[in-house]
């Protein structure tokens, strides 16, 4: 159960669908201050070394409609998307596309691509980016280009 109380940054990536719960849940604890940083690939690319049914592998797609929807978001699979790179060292393989929900309150500012929404939700804050990629397993210099690209990630999504 996501039980994200007590803490004041979060980091989300590829998760199980939530259950009604967990949405309110964490939709209120963003909504009081939190910040979140999700990655919400709509189909990963990178096999998993867990079997299937392993509460450990991440989820090949992500079913999150429902807190998405709340915030304003739609998150669609691009086959057309098929790039590599999204700039300033940030690596995708088919991302998915945000869009503003139609009919939606403007509480997220979405880049060109759509590849990543900022929203303030309340106090507090959620970045969310549409691949996972930059958590895929690499070695050598495109570790560090990786690391020092979530780094960005994450002083933009817990910034206060």
């Amino acid at each position: 159960m996501l039980k994200p109380d007590g803490l004041a940054d979060l980091i989300v990536a590829q998760p199980r669908p939530l259950e009604p719960a967990e949405n309110v849940a964490l939709d209120a604890w963003v909504r009081r201050g939190g910040h979140l940083l999700l990655f919400a690939d709509p189909l990963l690319t990178e096999e998993s070394r867990f079997a299937l049914g392993d509460p450990r592998r991440p989820a090949d797609t992500v079913l999150l409609e429902p807190i998405l929807a709340h915030w304003g978001l739609v998150l669609r699979l691009d086959p057309g998307a098929a790039r590599e790179n999204a700039g300033g060292g940030l690596p995708v393989s088919l991302p998915g596309t945000l869009t503003a929900r139609p009919g939606a309150a403007p509480e997220c500012r979405i880049d060109r691509a759509g590849l990543l929404a900022e929203c303030c939700i309340g106090a507090g804050k959620a970045l969310i980016l549409a691949d996972a990629a930059l958590l895929e397993p690499v070695e050598g210099t495109a570790a560090a280009v990786r690391a020092r690209a979530l780094r960005v990630l994450m002083r933009r999504a817990f910034a206060r």
